[in-house]
């Protein structure tokens, strides 16, 4: 466990890196190269620079062992962030949208715009290539170590080079077709805002449901029934509670044992039936079993539920 956050700790750095030196690039490149799309590109690129400073911050509070005030560790800490990301990304998205509109506006109204030169059009470029690779390296890891705060990075990096790509459209045809075409630099900053605001929302959603205690997937819900009702000695289970809290799940949940057999007896099978779900859904798990006698109501046996 602790060696997993170490190592999305270090893919975070490495996402710092790449966009410290991107947002530097690009907005030089747009400024110089008057580029409202570029600018709003860069800006992109800074909010994934906050966020990549965030995770870190997440990943190194969420390292923390329990304590009697966290009984389950510090991982919200990630949680917590993974929604700041999202909503960082989603006033980026709207200032962005309100600039390229007003930009738009402009052009309809006939005020002239300078088209941009050729400097922030390979610019874009580059963003491109980087930040697919960055996306591919960083879903790899998030994968690996199945780190929702990772995916979420990966999502960044992912929704930043497609907005790129946009950009590298928008100022291409602003640079060729010039004029009235100008305005189209000013289009592809609004298709970015787009981009932002849609990379957003899963992020936020996802974040919010955990902070919520929302339950861990119905899959996952489904493997743990699954886990109890096979587990020697369980005659049936009800009270199953899951939930995320930050890069680990929490599951407890009530299971039937015979009545007649000894304490000693009863506490191995919770004991086997929660080992068997730690190995399931990844070391680190908290997993709490309450033991409870089997009995018969009115001739239907007590069933097997997740309430």
């Amino acid at each position: 466990m602790m060696g997993d956050n170490l190592q999305a700790e270090r893919v975070s750095w490495v996402g710092l890196g790449v966009n410290l030196g991107l947002v530097a690039f690009k907005y030089s490149a747009g400024i110089m190269g008057g580029s409202s799309a570029m600018v709003a590109d860069a800006t992109h690129s800074l909010t994934d620079l906050v966020t990549d400073g965030l995770a870190i911050v997440g990943f190194r509070i969420s390292r923390r062992p329990r304590d009697r005030c966290h009984a389950y560790g510090h991982g919200r800490a990630e949680t917590l962030l993974e929604a700041l990301c999202g909503l960082s990304l989603l006033a980026a998205g709207a200032y962005i949208m309100l600039d390229g509109l007003w930009g738009i506006w402009g052009a309809l109204r006939g005020v002239p715009k300078e088209p941009p030169s050729w400097l922030p059009f390979w610019a874009a470029a580059g963003s491109v290539v980087s930040k697919e690779i960055l996306y591919r390296y960083t879903d790899r890891w998030a994968r690996r170590l199945d780190n929702f705060a990772l995916r979420a990075k990966a999502l960044d990096h992912r929704s930043d080079a497609l907005s790129s790509v946009g950009t590298l459209l928008g100022i291409g045809g602003a640079v060729i077709l010039g004029g009235r075409f100008a305005a189209l630099d000013s289009l592809a900053a609004g298709a970015v805002s787009l981009f932002i605001v849609r990379s957003a929302l899963p992020i936020l959603d996802r974040s919010v449901n955990e902070l919520m205690e929302g339950a861990l997937p119905e899959e996952v819900q489904e493997e743990i029934g699954r886990i109890l009702g096979a587990t020697p000695g369980v005659l049936g289970y009800h009270h199953v509670r899951t939930r995320r809290v930050g890069p680990t799940s929490a599951v407890e949940a009530h299971v039937l044992v015979a009545p007649e057999i000894p304490l000693r007896e009863a506490h191995r099978i919770a004991t086997r039936a929660e080992r068997a779900i730690e190995e399931a859904l990844g070391e680190g798990t908290m997993v709490t079993i309450h033991v409870e006698p089997f009995e018969e109501r009115g001739g239907v046996d007590d069933a097997a539920s997740l309430d």
